[in-house]
């Protein structure tokens, strides 16, 4: 009997000990998941300068830790490997880590036309699987339109070819393209993409009329010239070709390429829509819906919703709606913000001069000037942050006009209003935007491509040497970004940076060297200070605890090669929200 209940004993203590330790085993088995969802969770870089662009000063870094998709440590490697033992090392091996960049001024819809259709302009562009040459001359250009033309237009179908600049290519009109086809619908697209040539079977497509445009003094109707206010007139009648969704969704993704590509984490449209608000905003959040590794920010257009919605006052009340309505988790409506036009593009030489043109042509105003005011003083007693495309002195002296009177009747403080492109303005003109508070967003690119050419036609020696003086803003410390307004300047945030450092032409020419700034500046153009041209500083553009993460990985430092090598970078990879993300044309020499 004792041994028999000696043994019922042990069986049943050998039981426990085998329930124990399934149950240990399952805890540690628990444990050891949590753990590994830990590590997942965090990262730790090091090994490589890690540049944050917090302040005024250049400072590195020796390690940053992420977590969820947030900045949770930046510091001493040892300190970040003591605080998180579990995080995932990642060595960058020499490369360099920097905020991942922002693109304060793209246009999807531009990009979604351009990138799929022909591309025909003065310099070559570079996509992620083909360069289109540049063409200069007359005859060299109409010879490519024509051979472009008759091997891919079709009838009952419109065509379009982008990049057409007149100083490079000459003459261009209806008749010129109805001789080369009558039956094939074409639109040439100025490089400007603020103006189009159309052929008669394209205005018969597209069922216009010349009465459509009756009283429209940017609309050249023998010569099928639609220009500024007449672009824009017409582009509501081309949206539902240009929205075509295969063709559309085509270019989107190539946008994405050229995104990733270049190290942009961030982008933004100053100005949406273009011409169909339902149509463009279902198409991109399609491509979105991807998941992509970056964000969109749009700002609404209050010269396109004024005519949409029928008035400001409706404009404005439909922009009080749009980010609780239209909002999702990678494309953000920002709030109390809105885009508005001064004057015309640059690329046409629309833009109003103060002291004209060479040739005696006038620059054109894309809103009517009393439209203009009210649309400001509109927005400013409102709260807005205003954005305005303004190019030419006169354009901007308009604005700061305008601006002043609005000022001085209603003070605001810290109202951010920023002017975008800003082709020519004077150092004079400078100190008055310093004193109005007022900052900008320019576009460096336009003195590498317009610069020599324009100091031969239209502009002269002095002010075509001068385009875009960024050093007048930055030694007053106006907050200055850089923007491509893709597809002005190709989508590379480097290539911006390089011209504002060295000030060098296409044609080699090295001008205005006064107004080269610094690359620290210039790359906060890019990081910070471009996050600030959208209001989310605070969320991205540096590298700080609390911060998105969001990174690119350089292969170099733009602050340890010559200035001239900046352009020739490689970008190695991008982090958005903690995930990492290798830019495939490149070698990666890190994880």
């Amino acid at each position: 009997m004792f041994k028999k209940s000696i043994n019922i004993i042990l069986i049943c203590f050998t039981l426990l000990l085998f329930l124990k330790c399934k149950e240990s085993g399952k805890r540690q088995i628990e444990e050891k998941s949590t753990a590994s969802t830990a590590e997942a969770e965090q990262t730790v870089y090091y090994g490589g300068d890690i540049i944050t662009m917090e302040g005024k000063e250049m400072e590195t870094i020796e390690s940053v830790v992420t977590r969820d998709g947030e900045i949770v440590f930046t510091g001493a490697k040892s300190e970040a490997l003591a605080q998180f033992p579990e995080a995932v090392q990642h060595d960058l091996k020499g490369n360099v880590l920097l905020p991942g960049f922002v693109e304060p001024h793209v246009h999807p819809s531009i990009a979604a036309t351009m990138l799929p259709n022909e591309i025909i302009a003065p310099y070559d562009w570079v996509l992620p699987t083909i360069t289109k040459k540049g063409v200069s001359g007359h005859e060299a250009y109409m010879e490519r339109i024509t051979s472009s033309i008759n091997e891919n237009a079709k009838e009952g179908e419109m065509y379009f070819i982008w990049g057409y600049h007149q100083l490079w290519h000459g003459e261009l009109s209806r008749d010129m393209i109805n001789a080369i086809t009558k039956d094939k619908p074409v639109g040439i697209i100025h490089r400007s993409f603020h103006e189009i040539f159309l052929n008669d079977a394209a205005i018969e497509l597209l069922g216009i009329k010349e009465e459509d445009f009756q009283g429209n003094p940017q609309v050249k109707w023998d010569k099928g010239h639609f220009y500024e206010g007449g672009w824009l007139a017409l582009v509501p009648k081309m949206a539902p070709i240009m929205l075509e969704p295969a063709n559309y969704m085509k270019g989107l993704g190539v946008m994405t390429q050229l995104i990733q590509k270049n190290g942009i984490t961030t982008v933004a449209e100053p100005g949406f829509p273009s011409a169909d608000f339902d149509g463009e905003l279902t198409l991109l959040k399609k491509e979105m819906e991807k998941n992509p590794p970056y964000d969109v920010y749009l700002i609404p257009s209050g010269t396109q919703l004024f005519g949409m919605k029928g008035g400001n006052e409706e404009a404005m009340a439909f922009m009080e709606t749009l980010d609780e309505t239209y909002n999702t988790d990678n494309i953000h409506f920002l709030p109390k913000q809105v885009k508005l036009f001064s004057d015309g593009a640059i690329y046409s030489q629309l833009m109003q001069m103060k002291e004209g043109y060479t040739d005696g042509h006038e620059g054109e105003w894309m809103t009517p000037l009393d439209l203009f005011q009210e649309q400001i003083s509109m927005y400013w007693d409102n709260g807005y942050k205003i954005h305005v495309h303004s190019n030419g002195d006169k354009g901007i002296q308009q604005v700061l006009d305008f601006l002043e009177l609005d000022q001085k009747r209603n003070p605001r403080i810290n109202h951010r209003f920023t002017l975008h492109h800003m082709g020519y303005y004077t150092d004079d003109m400078a100190e008055e935007i310093k004193s109005l508070g007022v900052e900008a967003s320019v576009n460096p690119y336009y003195l590498w491509a317009l610069a020599d050419k324009y100091s031969d036609n239209g502009l002269g020696k002095e002010r075509g040497e001068n385009l875009v003086r960024i050093n007048s803003l930055v030694k007053r410390d106006i907050p200055v970004s850089f923007h491509s307004d893709f597809s002005m300047a190709p989508m590379e945030p480097l290539t911006l940076v390089w011209t504002a450092v060295n000030r060098v032409t296409s044609q080699n020419s090295a001008f205005s060297q006064d107004q080269r700034i610094p690359v620290y500046e210039a790359m906060r153009a890019i990081t910070i200070d471009a996050a600030r041209t959208l209001n989310l500083e605070r969320e991205i553009g540096s590298i700080a605890e609390g911060k998105r993460a969001n990174f690119v990985i350089l292969n170099a430092s733009p602050f340890k090669v010559d200035s001239i090598e900046i352009k020739d970078l490689k970008v190695l990879a991008t982090i958005y929200e903690g995930n990492f993300n290798i830019v495939k044309t490149n070698n990666l020499k890190g994880k």
